[in-house]
C-alpha cells in the first residue's frame, strides 16, 4: 500500500476527530499518523492523517465524503515534498559512566536534553520518522526506559496555503 499525506482544515469542535477518523474505518484504511492541532485561525484546526492507500480512487471517494461534513473546511493531500516532521521524547538510561556518550548520540541528531536524573536522561528531538528511527537505534543499546512519538504533522513549501478562506468557515460544527 501506499501511504498519502492529507491535510484537513476542520472546525475546532466535539467530535469532528471521531467522523473523520470513522470513515477511514468504515473503508478498511488504516491511519498510519494522526496529528491535530489548533491553526492560526481562532476555530479552526488542522488535521495531517497518514493513510496507507492503495486504489486512488478510494482515496478521492474518501476525500469526497470528507468534504461532505459540515465540519470540514478544506482538504489537501501534500506532495511528498512538503516539510513533514515528529517529535519524539525519549527517555534513556545513562548513569554517570555512559551519560557523555548518550549526550554525544543526542547532539548528533539535533536533539536536546529536557530532563535529567541520576539514572536517565529524557531528550527531544523532530524531524523526519527516518530521522527518529535511526536515533532510537543508536539509543536502543543504552536502554530506553520509555518513548512517545508524535504524529507527524506537515505543510505545503513554499507560498502554497492551506489557509485561503477555507468554505462554509462562518459555519460552526454542530452535529
Amino acid at each position: 500500500m501506499s501511504t498519502h499525506t492529507l491535510s484537513v482544515l476542520v472546525s475546532d469542535s466535539p467530535g469532528v476527530l471521531t467522523r473523520v477518523a470513522a470513515l477511514f474505518s468504515r473503508r478498511g484504511f488504516n491511519i498510519e499518523s494522526l496529528a491535530v492541532g489548533p491553526t492560526e485561525s481562532a476555530g479552526i484546526s488542522r488535521m495531517t492523517v497518514v493513510a496507507s492507500v492503495d486504489d486512488p480512487l478510494a482515496l478521492e471517494q474518501i476525500t469526497k465524503q470528507l468534504n461532505k461534513l459540515i465540519e470540514v473546511f478544506k482538504i489537501v493531500e501534500l506532495d511528498p515534498q512538503s516539510v513533514r516532521r515528529e517529535l519524539v521524547l525519549i527517555k534513556v538510561r545513562a548513569d554517570p559512566e555512559t551519560r557523555g556518550q548518550v549526550l554525544q548520540i543526542v547532539e548528533m541528531f539535533r536533539g536536546k536534553t529536557v530532563d535529567v536524573s541520576p539514572e536517565a536522561i529524557t531528550v527531544e528531538t523532530t524531524g523526519s520518522r527516518e530521522k527518529l528511527d535511526a536515533l532510537i537505534s543508536m539509543l536502543e543499546p543504552y536502554g530506553i526506559r520509555e518513548l512517545v512519538q508524535s504524529g507527524m504533522v506537515a505543510l505545503a513549501r513554499g507560498h502554497k496555503s492551506l489557509n485561503e478562506r477555507p468554505r462554509h468557515a462562518d459555519r460552526t460544527g454542530g452535529r
